[in-house]
Order: C-alpha cells, then structure tokens, then sequence
C-alpha cells in the first residue's frame, strides 16, 4: 500500500521562510531591527475592549458559533452604520475565527475540488491561493476578472483595499464586477479589512446598495478587526451577506467547532461599538504613513497605489531582493514583492506596523 501524498505538497512554500537571513542581517544593526516586513499591529489593545474580555473571562461553557444574540445585534448594526447596507438581519452575518482562517478553509467549506476554479487578483495575499490548492481546486490568477473564463469559476475573490498594494476599486468598478459574477453565477468574496484604512480615496464595501443592489444574493463581505482594533491576537472577525451561503456554512462550522471564544465575541461588541478608537489608531498609522513615504522618496523610491490600507507599495526598479538586501544593511526588513506574486518582483511592500520610535529611526537611516 502506497503512503498517502501529504497535503502540505500542494502548497507553495511558507513565504516568510525565505526572509530569515534578511532578518538577521537587519538585526545586526547597532540600533537594532526596524521590522516593516509583516504587517502585525504593535500598539495597545483599547482598554474598554480589553475591559470587555476581562469581564466574559468566567465563561466555562461552549459558545456558539453563530455568536451571542448581542454578538449578533452588534455585527449587523456596524455594516449597516458604516457599511451603508440595508435590511441587515442576523442571518446575514457569521463570526470566524480570525479572517485567515476564513480565507484558508472557505473553498472547502463550500465543497469546492477537482475541476473547480478559484480566482484572485494578480497580486494578492498568498492565502487565497493557498485555500484553492487545499481542496484541489484550480487557482487563477486575473488584472480584470470580468475577463475570465466562467465556465467551472465557483468562486471569485475581490480584495479592496488591496494587500500588498493599496489599491481602491471604485464603486463603479465593484458594481460591473458584482453584475458581472452574478450574470454567470459565479459567487464573490470580497475581503474588506482594510476598509476602515483609506487615505487618499474612499473605500466601499459590495454590500453598499450602490454596488450590490440592495440585494446580498451571490455577495459577502469578510471583515476583521485586527486592523482597525489591534485585535489580531483575539482572532476576531466575521462575514456578512448572503444569507443562503452563510446558513450553508454555519451548518458546517457547527459540525467543525469553528468557535469564537466567548470572551472575545464580548471584546468584539464593545470594538463594534466605539469609532473613538478606531479614529485614534487611524491617526497613529496616517502620521507614520506620512514620514516613512517621504524618507522613502527621498531615498529613491517610487510609491505606487498606497491609497488605503497599512502597506506602502515601493519600488527602486529593480529586482525585489536586491531592495530587501539593501535595506536590510540598513536595519530596516521589509517583504519582497514576489511574496504576492510574479508580478511583485520589482516592488517591497513596507508596513506601517512599527512603533513611532522605530518608524523614526527607519526615517532617520533612510535620510
């Protein structure tokens, strides 16, 4: 009997494994690393969110995985408040376990596989293409995914605010596409966790009625608030739009005990219903966003898109590791471009995710 063919081999290899020696290199400065590589939040956690955690901390049974009644309440009223969706009902919305997961295991959750097709923007987050090989499905890649072939696409994966670029899709954009997917039934994804990060446009969610219609058929949005709260150690996020497809896979979830804990469906009602912090943490990235654009530009390179999100989109023209090496002499890490794909290759995309000491100190080996 032959031994099984282990899943990890229809993976790419793990990305971020390749950057050690870069890293070290970059941690030998005498001021020590600036890391700009991964785009992990590093300022406190709010304290009423953490006052909220502390508070559900005695919870010794199970939660649900469709979340508390008030889990419920609070994420239909934040897409309708700052999403501009309407007749949001809780059949509409479904916490997951932090959005990667989301990302990794929906093909399978929606029982895609051989001869299926899952398409992604050109340049992405790996994740995406990871979650197609994981069930066997085709990944595809596209610049205008209007353009494909929909015959066996099952599922079309829209990212906007982009990560790594930074790239808006207008509403006008949206609209064609959502029209587009559904004239062939093709059903979109679209990953918003950046949308609370614009700067220099205004990002917009499927689930607007400009864009879908006032209809959710065939649309979800998946939202985190990682980003937006510092909440990337809670794990908490959540999807909402087509009830259909989200009821299909709460049945799934329930049978695979896809649970948020319950102290973090408490922290994340509280993170929903505070925009104060939200303002303030936006204030922290646009000033760091701000001084690390100029150094850069000052420093050779060109920023292209960056119009939202928590990356700078960076090149000098030239081959993305050899940016990598450069800057790492200088203490600074970030992720080459080809982490996203070939067409990264020439691009560095540098994070905002560092303290105000280090970002200065970037700024200041930079000048």
């Amino acid at each position: 009997m032959s031994a099984a063919v282990p899943v990890s081999s229809r993976l790419p290899v793990f990305p971020w494994d390749k950057l050690a020696p870069y890293k070290s290199t970059a941690a030998a400065h005498p001021d020590g690393i600036v890391d700009l590589s991964v785009g992990t939040p590093v300022d406190p956690v709010p304290e009423l969110i953490q006052q909220a955690l502390i508070a559900a901390a005695d919870s010794p049974g199970y939660p649900t995985v469709w979340g508390t009644g008030a889990l419920r309440d609070a994420l239909t009223g934040w897409v309708e408040r700052r999403l501009g969706a309407v007749g949001v009902v809780h059949e509409n919305v479904l916490p997951v376990v932090g959005s990667k997961e989301l990302v990794a295991w929906l093909p399978t959750q929606l029982g895609l596989g051989a001869g299926d097709k899952v398409a992604y923007p050109r340049l992405a987050y790996p994740t995406y293409e990871v979650g197609a090989r994981l069930c066997g499905a085709e990944p595809v890649v596209y610049d205008d995914p209007t353009e494909l072939d929909p015959a066996g696409l099952r599922l079309l994966w829209l990212n906007s605010p982009s990560n790594p670029t930074g790239r808006v899709l207008p509403k006008d954009e949206l609209t064609r596409i959502v029209a587009w997917a559904r004239e062939h039934g093709v059903l979109v994804f679209s990953d918003e966790c950046y949308l609370e990060l614009g700067w220099e446009a205004e990002p917009v969610s499927v689930l607007h009625p400009d864009v879908c219609g006032g209809s959710y058929e065939g649309v979800v949005a998946v939202h985190s608030l990682s980003k937006r709260s510092n909440l990337a150690g809670y794990r908490a996020a959540f999807v909402a739009g087509d009830a259909a497809v989200l009821g299909e896979l709460l049945l799934i979830r329930k049978h695979g005990g896809m649970m948020t804990p319950a102290p973090v469906q408490a922290a994340t009602v509280a993170a929903l219903g505070d925009d104060t912090h939200v303002a303030e943490q936006r204030a922290r990235y646009a000033r760091r966003r701000t001084v690390l654009r100029a150094a850069l530009e000052a420093h050779g390179f060109r920023i292209e898109h960056s119009e939202a999100s928590l990356y700078l989109w960076a090149t000098r023209d030239e081959p993305c590791w050899r940016t990598v090496a450069r800057l790492a002499e200088l203490g600074i890490l970030v992720a080459p471009g080809d982490f996203y794909g070939p067409a990264g290759d020439h691009f560095v995309r540098v994070a905002l995710t560092a303290t105000d000491e280090r970002v200065d100190a970037a700024v200041k080996r930079l000048s």
